[in-house]
């Protein structure tokens, strides 16, 4: 079996904790190198997975090893621009921890790089992946939930990574809206295939945060008629983490954690939800999972990607207008 082999380029929680992990065990991918500015931590996360070569520096871990066909990158988002055009113009496909960006302006230009070479860009969003979400696209998709009016959704959880850059502006882009609410904002447009949006209304808020917001709450209707809400916060005071993505249509309704589907049929409610479904005991973990082997999948020519650049241009203009509603506390119309 002909290996993929692959660089990794960032090596923080993430790469540690999902990537460095489950690559490992895959028997078709090949992890030639891997690079970050701490060097002494790139070396050490090297021998620990038996990587050859470990570098400080990009431009030379690209020019040392031709062989490769993709980049991993999960930088701190500041340096995602520079370092997907350095791979990119290596002739690499590049998978982008998310966001892809600081804001719009940078994502379009790594978008339009990845035409210009003509390489593969994936935008890391993990939880299209989950089993539940994918069967709630499933009866989306097939319209057994009839015209979708509304889809409601957040995440409420703790900061996801005490790195001291996720709560500085010019580093991060943005605070838990760029962390968590993309990642909702992204299960929505693609339930929605994308709809074409009107207007943006949010409201960020800094309890306990100074450049960054740790609560936001946006509305986002699209010209379809179709309505959004998100809230996301590192900081609610509640317990437990909180996952959801509620879809309401005019025949019937659907849930996720645990996934749940209700149709009207002749005038009553009925409760249609699959009652063998296989759920994987780390959704978290089998996500990452089936998402690193979609890539891998990807670049060795099998299926078209999920999750593309485009996807995430189409999102990121969105959140460019969370933050401008939230600056200026009007609506914001997106033209």
């Amino acid at each position: 079996m002909s290996k993929v082999k692959i660089s990794i380029v960032g090596l923080g929680g993430i790469t540690q904790v999902v990537h460095m992990p489950i690559l490992s065990k895959m028997e078709d991918v090949e992890i030639a190198a891997v690079c970050d500015s701490d060097f002494s931590k790139c070396r050490n996360i090297a021998k620990k997975y038996n990587v050859e070569k470990y570098y400080k520096d990009v431009d030379k871990m690209l020019e040392e090893n031709p062989e490769v066909s993709a980049v991993i990158i999960a930088t701190q988002t500041n340096f995602h621009k520079d370092v997907s055009l350095k791979c990119l113009q290596a002739e690499k496909h590049i998978l982008v921890e998310k966001p892809i960006a600081r804001n719009y302006k940078e994502a379009k230009i790594i978008v339009e790089a990845a035409k210009k070479y003509k390489k593969k860009i994936m935008v890391a969003m993990n939880n299209r992946f989950r089993n539940d979400m994918m069967l709630q696209r499933t009866f989306t998709k097939a319209k057994e939930l009839g015209e979708i009016f509304y889809i409601k959704a957040g995440w409420i959880k703790p900061q996801s990574s005490n790195q001291k850059w996720m709560l500085e502006k010019e580093k991060s882009g943005g605070g838990v809206f760029l962390d968590n609410g993309i990642a909702m904002l992204d299960l929505a447009l693609w339930l929605l295939d994308f709809p074409e949006p009107k207007s943006v209304t949010a409201s960020n808020y800094s309890h306990y945060t100074k450049s960054v917001e740790d609560s936001s709450i946006a509305m986002i209707k699209f010209k379809n008629n179709t309505t959004l809400t998100i809230e996301v916060s590192w900081s609610l005071l509640r317990e437990g983490e909180l996952f959801y993505c509620n879809v309401y249509g005019k025949e019937g309704s659907s849930s996720i954690n645990p996934i749940k589907i209700y149709k009207r049929m002749d005038g009553e409610l009925y409760n249609i939800t699959p009652k063998k479904i296989a759920a994987p005991s780390n959704v978290f973990k089998k996500s990452y999972e089936y998402e690193l082997r979609h890539f891998i999948g990807a670049v060795s020519g099998k299926h078209n990607i999920i999750s593309t650049g485009e996807d995430a241009l189409k999102a990121i203009q969105i959140v460019d207008a969370v933050y401008k509603s939230a600056r200026s506390g009007k609506e914001v119309i997106i033209k």
